[in-house]
């Protein structure tokens, strides 16, 4: 159990993803931060209120300042302005690249030895510029996709076979977007390759589907994210840190020659510990598959271009 964890931003993503946390135990502490006077506040106390309840005895506290964050030992980022309909994850590049800046010199002022998890769209880029922005070791900087991505892909995979999701091993690549690659080869349903039990044509499709898991989401909700599945998403790699489990992972890592890539966050298979990112696990990939994660990777490289011709 950490001490201090503390989840900047007191939306839905972040007010759930302290709820979970919380719920599970991982942290004495859980502080809840936001710039809107209350809302954290609100939260944090509704939230001790569940534990007699619930069963649980941590203390969560909310803020608008980062005074009460100091040394934290992990710090989960959600901050930012969330998608509505016909918005990419791109469209909030430059609106939630100020946002991220400004959180992470507060993190870096207060806890300069945490472990950040970057949750804020667009994904990728924002991992960039929490790494810039507080200078922390690549270890101590991940980012939270691929196990959200994979999660959504087992769903339509475990639906579409009529097998309990439980039994569905899966791995999403590349970046958080409409280019990130689902590995179908390296998929399964106990051991038992997807061909076993889906046709080719359908597979393509929840491929397809996949890749827009979140578009959908946005379509019904109409003024907002989805925000259960990624809360869900990050408990999973704070708990694989917390407990030092060595979990193997799809986050968002800082590649510096693992397939070939230089300085750019992509989603690959990570193992995670008490130390943040232990190791990265580097797979055979097919001419196709390489090819597919290469336009994926690309994609990410031109948005962090974009951005740094704005900062400039």
């Amino acid at each position: 159990m950490f001490k201090k964890i503390a989840v900047i931003g007191a939306g839905n993503v972040g007010a759930t993803t302290a709820q979970r946390i919380a719920e599970a135990e991982l942290s004495k502490q859980v502080v809840l931060v936001d710039v809107a006077e209350g809302i954290p506040q609100g939260k944090a106390l509704d939230l001790c209120q569940s534990g007699p309840v619930y069963g649980y005895d941590t203390q969560v506290i909310g803020t608008n300042g980062y005074d009460e964050v100091a040394d934290a030992e992990l710090v989960v980022i959600t901050a930012g302005m969330a998608r509505k309909p016909g918005m990419s994850r791109d469209d909030l590049l430059e609106i939630n690249a100020k946002i991220m800046r400004s959180v992470c010199v507060e993190i870096k002022r207060v806890a300069p030895q945490s472990i950040l998890i970057v949750v804020s769209n667009p994904l990728d880029v924002m991992c960039h510029v929490a790494l810039e922005a507080t200078g922390f070791p690549k270890e101590r900087v991940i980012g939270m996709a691929g196990v959200l991505d994979t999660s959504r892909f087992r769903t339509f995979l475990a639906e579409a076979a009529d097998v309990s999701v439980n039994d569905v091993q899966a791995f999403v690549l590349g970046g958080h977007g409409d280019t990130m690659v689902p590995l179908v080869r390296y998929s399964s349903i106990a051991g038992i390759p997807l061909d076993k039990f889906i046709a080719p044509d359908k597979l393509a499709a929840i491929v397809d589907r996949a890749r827009n898991g979140g578009a959908e989401i946005v379509k019904h909700l109409k003024t907002g994210s989805a925000f259960y599945a990624p809360s869900a998403s990050v408990l999973e790699m704070v708990e694989s840190i917390v407990k030092d489990k060595k979990r193997i992972l799809p986050c968002a890592a800082y590649l510096q020659g693992e397939y070939g890539v230089q300085n750019t966050y992509v989603g690959v298979p990570c193992k995670l510990s008490a130390k943040g990112l232990e190791q990265i696990i580097e797979l055979d990939l097919t001419p196709e598959e390489r090819e597919t994660l290469n336009i994926s990777i690309k994609d990410v490289q031109e948005n962090v271009k974009k951005l740094s011709a704005v900062a400039q």
